[in-house]
């Protein structure tokens, strides 16, 4: 069975604030081979990958995707690998491949689950899902008041886990100070809690540093993403001077290796890794394993849609040891029923994998209608992309 079309949908709530809330778009991938279908979705900005995806070729280095994709085999996980490989080849020299790519390899995943007839888990060679503990992931308050409430609410919907991120924080020594101990008096002296910088520090190590008193007087479980993803040597800096907090990053690798520096080079302790980054499910599981290896914590990154949430499980189900996700709880009207079906918490407060083919959710065609922005890209008066047909 061969790879029949793959078609990017781009979705949008109709004002996106300057937030740092991912689920405001989505760009939704559809893979088609045969009588099946795959979904998946990018992390990224939605109208950058669908020029990737069209792209006119530069050079031998600088192609589509589609180049790689179309027309090839889709018979096992081998053919999903050597299409993830293919892409990364012909387009080593366009920037936003590892994300465009990460839509069609979720894609490409779930399709061969539905043919098969299994999860996703199950073509990973795990014997079983594991399930995993949610941690609430949300935004700070715009002020202390507004975050300790949030950290009650959560308190009160019992979750175990709570991350305050991005927002206001990280600027100011006094209004961090008070947005942290807001923040645990919210959600209690015993509830584990994570604070996300959203790489505020860029690479400054002395303005993370000033924090770290800060965060040991809260009991953080981690400090994520002080700095960019690409600042290696800032998280190994700051991992030097910092025995007690422990650093969390890899959410913006777009290539499995650099997500491999930081574990090596960086410092981290925690590896969070987006499926819809890193190219996909494919290298996504290479840093699950890696980060077993080493003793490193695995923990999935998402901050979109339950569909992505799936994806971005999916990797580290079967490992028991790695029990906590990421679980957003402020995502819009888009990413909240974008898909039917749901990875709703149980009884005991946990997230489970279904058990059915592929990613086990299913888009809700009336949401991407809803959502759904027409585009149209020309070159030289030649249409190369319009929005497909749902």
């Amino acid at each position: 069975m061969n790879i029949d079309s793959v078609d990017f949908f781009y979705l949008s709530i109709p004002q996106v604030q300057n937030i740092g809330d991912g689920s405001q778009d989505c760009l939704l991938v559809r893979i088609r081979a045969g009588q099946y279908t795959g979904w998946g979705e990018c992390e990224a900005s939605p109208l950058v990958s669908i020029a990737n995806l069209v792209c006119p070729m530069s050079h031998s280095a600088c192609r589509s995707p589609l180049d790689a994709v179309l027309s090839h085999s889709i018979e096992s996980p081998a053919d999903i690998h050597a299409i993830n490989h293919r892409v990364r080849e012909i387009g080593l020299d366009i920037a936003q491949t590892g994300h465009t790519l990460s839509g069609i390899d979720i894609a490409l995943w779930d399709l061969l689950g539905h043919r098969q007839g299994r999860p996703i888990y199950d073509l990973l060679g795990y014997s079983k899902s594991h399930p995993k503990r949610p941690y609430a992931s949300q935004l700070f308050g715009d002020n202390p008041q507004q975050t300790l409430e949030k950290g009650r609410s959560m308190r009160q919907a019992g979750f175990t886990a709570v991350k305050f991120g991005w927002g206001p924080f990280g600027r100011d020594l006094k209004s961090d100070r008070d947005h942290l101990a807001a923040a645990r008096e919210g959600v209690g002296p015993d509830l584990e809690l994570l604070i996300d910088a959203g790489t505020v520090w860029v690479d400054d190590v002395s303005l993370a540093a000033q924090r770290i008193e800060q965060l040991e007087a809260i009991n953080a479980g981690w400090l994520e993403e002080p700095f960019v993803g690409t600042a290696v040597h800032a998280y190994g800096k700051l991992a030097a001077r910092n025995s007690t907090v422990p650093l969390a990053g890899g959410e913006g690798a777009s290539h499995p290796d650099l997500a491999r520096q930081l574990i090596d080079f960086g410092g981290i302790k925690v590896v969070q890794i987006d499926t819809g980054r890193i190219g996909g499910i494919t290298p996504a599981k290479t840093i699950a394993d890696y980060a077993r290896a080493k003793s490193i914590r695995y923990v999935n990154h998402t901050f979109t849609t339950h569909l992505a949430l799936a994806a971005s499980i999916a990797p580290y189900a079967g490992m028991s040891e790695f029990d906590l996700c990421e679980y957003p709880v402020e995502a819009s009207e888009l990413a909240t029923h974008l898909t039917i079906n749901r990875l709703s918490r149980d009884q005991n407060g946990l997230v489970h994998l279904p058990d059915t083919p592929g990613l086990g959710l299913t888009p809700d065609p009336a949401i991407i209608k809803k959502f759904l922005k027409n585009v149209e890209i020309r070159v030289d008066g030649k249409t190369i992309y319009s929005t497909p047909t749902i």
